[in-house]
């Protein structure tokens, strides 16, 4: 009896111990993701038109333009950076890159759609249907639309992983911060983030990820 109760309380000993290794390695992790990305970043990401670089094109980030039937705030905030560099001719092109992975959801069509809406010439929005990821966007904009060399519109913390991707790739991003979303009326996408960060960093290490489909070249004019 007595050996059987030193057993079950090693048995838990053991297991409290393994709980606590592996919460702070997690914890370890996911801070030391959340601080290369945010080194890599640093200086990159701009607030104000003005300070954005003249650059010949802008890869606009994807999301679903509507969220539970009502607009969606990030979708909405990105559509008004765009405009904003394409009405101060910071940018030549557009590439919109999102999600079409259905025939009844396109996000880079819905993009293009609400950029034109806003003054943007069609000509000038080029449609990338394969940006599942951010990761598949930030590639592609190289080896399917031939540009080393581009400007990222997103929100601030979105920008930053896709800075971090970029560079891993030997690209050169700056980012052009669109409003972000109040962390209270979106507060998943925000937690969401620090384990995104973390399959950035084993993307471009561990895993070695490309993107999930490849495609014939298209030029930018």
């Amino acid at each position: 009896m007595r050996l059987s109760l030193i057993s079950r309380w090693l048995t838990w000993r053991n297991a409290i111990l393994l709980f606590v290794i592996g919460f702070w390695l997690t914890a370890a992790v996911i801070w030391g993701s959340n601080a290369w990305v945010k080194r890599s970043a640093a200086s990159r990401c701009h607030q104000k038109v003005e300070a954005v670089p003249l650059t010949p094109v802008a890869l606009v980030l994807g999301c679903s333009p509507r969220v539970a039937g009502s607009p969606n705030l990030f979708f909405e905030h990105r559509i008004a950076a765009a405009v904003a560099l394409h009405r101060a001719g910071k940018v030549k092109a557009f590439i919109v890159s999102g999600d079409n992975g259905s025939h009844d959801y396109d996000e880079p069509t819905a993009m293009k759609e609400a950029m034109v809406a806003r003054g943007v010439p069609e000509a000038a929005i080029y449609c990338d249907y394969a940006g599942f990821r951010t990761l598949d966007s930030v590639v592609r904009a190289q080896s399917i639309f031939g540009q080393s060399r581009f400007i990222i519109v997103s929100q601030h913390f979105h920008n930053e992983r896709a800075i971090f991707l970029a560079r891993r790739h030997g690209l050169d991003a700056v980012g052009f911060d669109a409003a972000d979303v109040l962390r209270s009326i979106a507060p998943t996408t925000y937690l969401r983030e620090y384990l995104a960060r973390v399959q950035a960093v084993l993307d471009v290490t561990l895993l070695q990820t490309r993107p999930k489909f490849d495609g014939p070249p298209v030029v930018i004019r």
